[in-house]
């Protein structure tokens, strides 16, 4: 296999614009606008350079290259700490019990609460890849080696991580969840909405939308179904969350309904396998040997791929030619 997971480079715009036109919209954090994803490709160089070990707002975006083509065919993005700047807003879907003597009946309700609970956590999002590369192995490399850069680097992440997923959106671009809640405050669409929040981020909805609980039997039948239900081209990635120890906890995107998975840092699946081993030679790949990802490097040097390596350090000649690596050197490498 030739590809590559990188950190993302300024050279890298138009082919990260051209995965972003491609989502089909309600992807926040790789909106199809130029001016707004250079601005991601510099602010993540600056987090890349920074290498004090503190946390902070960081952005570090990367990049699946099949280095024998040359071409771009993914892209993924993890964020340090979330609502430092602006707060991070969710719906949190919560149940009150309330009960009447004289009718001598128990009533149940559900509501949805505007909160910022979430605030502080780091999270992963920003994941597309090409329609044409969405075989075995290759989205788990784009994903999960995002997990490879947190354990290399735990000291720039918070003790929760959490990923947003796309929420259900009709083929017109609609959302029924905007139009029974969020849209009846707002003189726009769904889609309007979703492209002035990826350019100019959300604190509009906190200024306008109610700030009491909004009782969900007042939605409509069809908002009310797709909450906390991702869009049908994101179940595969709910999946694969849940299997890395992510869970669905009540949360939702304000925006669109979907849902939110969370989970603690050092519980995740990845994160918790991954080891340190040293390269004591190189080999060709044997047939029949557990795949494993592997990655080296730190901060803007970091580079990640699949690969073989055996308990006493034989890495496969294949993965030490992507990565750089030669006998002696270090890698980080988890289960693929």
């Amino acid at each position: 296999m030739t590809f590559l997971l990188r950190t993302a480079r300024e050279g890298d715009l138009e082919a990260l614009y051209r995965m972003a036109k491609g989502t089909g919209g309600g992807f926040t954090n790789l909106p199809p606008d130029k001016p707004t994803l250079k601005g991601k490709l510099e602010r993540a160089a600056k987090c890349f350079a920074r290498d004090d070990g503190q946390i902070a707002n960081d952005l570090f975006a990367f990049i699946l290259e099949d280095t024998e083509t040359g071409k771009v065919r993914g892209t993924c993005q993890a964020f340090s700490q979330v609502g430092t700047e602006l707060p991070f807003y969710s719906y949190r879907i919560g149940r009150i019990t309330q009960h009447s003597k004289e009718l001598d009946r128990t009533f149940r309700a559900e509501m949805l609460t505007l909160s910022t609970d979430l605030d502080g956590a780091s999270e992963v999002g920003g994941l597309y890849l090409d329609a044409t590369e969405r075989s075995a192995g290759v989205g788990k490399l784009l994903a999960r080696s995002r997990y490879l850069f947190v354990a290399m680097h735990r000291e720039r992440f918070g003790e929760t991580m959490l990923a947003e997923l796309r929420g259900a959106i009709d083929d017109a671009g609609n959302s029924p969840f905007w139009d029974g809640l969020a849209g009846r405050f707002f003189d726009m669409s769904f889609r309007d909405a979703d492209e002035f929040n990826a350019t100019h981020g959300n604190q509009f909805i906190a200024d306008l939308m109610p700030k009491h609980p909004i009782y969900t039997a007042l939605l409509s039948e069809a908002a009310r179904q797709v909450m906390g239900q991702p869009h049908y081209s994101g179940r595969p990635a709910m999946r694969m969350l849940e299997s890395e120890g992510f869970a669905f906890q009540n949360y939702i995107d304000i925006f669109d309904g979907g849902p939110t998975m969370i989970a603690k840092t050092d519980q995740i699946r990845t994160v918790k396998q991954a080891r340190t081993v040293q390269i004591s030679a190189l080999a060709p790949p044997a047939q029949g040997e557990q795949t494993h990802l592997v990655a080296t490097g730190r901060l803007a040097d970091f580079r990640a791929c699949l690969g073989s390596v055996d308990q006493h350090g034989t890495l496969d000649e294949a993965a030490a030619a992507l990565l750089g690596v030669g006998v002696g050197d270090t890698v980080t490498v988890a289960p693929a």
